[in-house]
C-alpha cells in the first residue's frame, strides 16, 4: 500500500511578529542621541502590507532601517520578506521610502521552485495552488531531499514548509 505523503512550500509574515519589530524599532529610533532630531516616523499598513518611512535625511533613512532589520531578525522574521522602493523626496526637504512586505510565492516565484523541484530528478509531484507549493511523493526521504534542496537554494523570498503529511 503505497501512501502520498505531502508539504507546503509557503512563504508567509506573522503580522502581530511585524507589528512588535516596528514597535521596538521605533522605540530605539526615538532613544537614539544621533537620530533624536530626525523625527523618523515608521508606520504599518497591514492591509496593503507595506511599511512608510519619513525621515529627514540618507543617513537617518539608512540607520532606522538597519534598525528594523534587526528588529525583524530578533523576532525570526526573514528580511527577504522586505522589497525597498526607492527614497522620494518627501514635504520640508524630507525623505520618505516604502517597504513592501512579501507574503505569499507570487506566480514567478513558484514556476522557479517547481522547476526547481523537476530538475532534482526526484520521484515527486509539485503543483502550484494560489500562493504556495505542494509538493508530493511516496517517499518521505524524497521530500526531505526536497526540503533540504529549497532551503539551500538562495531564493529572494523567504520560505517555510507547512502541513507536512
Amino acid at each position: 500500500m503505497a501512501t502520498n505523503h505531502s508539504f507546503d512550500i509557503v512563504s508567509e509574515i506573522d503580522f502581530q511578529e511585524v507589528d512588535n519589530a516596528m514597535n521596538q524599532a521605533i522605540k530605539e529610533i526615538s532613544q537614539r542621541f544621533d537620530l533624536k532630531d530626525s523625527h523618523t516616523e515608521i508606520v504599518l499598513n497591514k492591509k496593503e502590507k507595506q511599511i512608510a518611512l519619513n525621515t529627514k535625511d540618507d543617513y537617518s533613512r539608512k540607520q532606522s532601517i538597519d534598525i528594523l532589520q534587526s528588529k525583524f531578525l530578533k523576532r525570526g522574521i526573514s528580511i527577504k520578506a522586505l522589497k525597498y522602493s526607492e527614497p522620494e523626496p518627501a514635504a520640508n526637504s524630507r525623505l520618505k521610502q516604502t517597504i513592501d512586505l512579501q507574503s505569499g510565492i507570487s506566480k514567478e516565484n513558484a514556476k522557479i521552485v517547481t522547476k526547481m523541484i523537476k530538475e532534482s530528478k526526484l520521484k515527486v509531484n509539485s503543483q502550484i495552488q494560489d500562493e504556495q507549493v505542494r509538493v508530493q511523493a511516496t517517499k518521505i526521504d524524497d521530500l526531505q531531499a526536497i526540503m533540504k534542496l529549497i532551503k539551500d537554494a538562495d531564493l529572494d523570498f523567504p520560505v517555510q514548509f507547512t502541513n507536512y503529511k
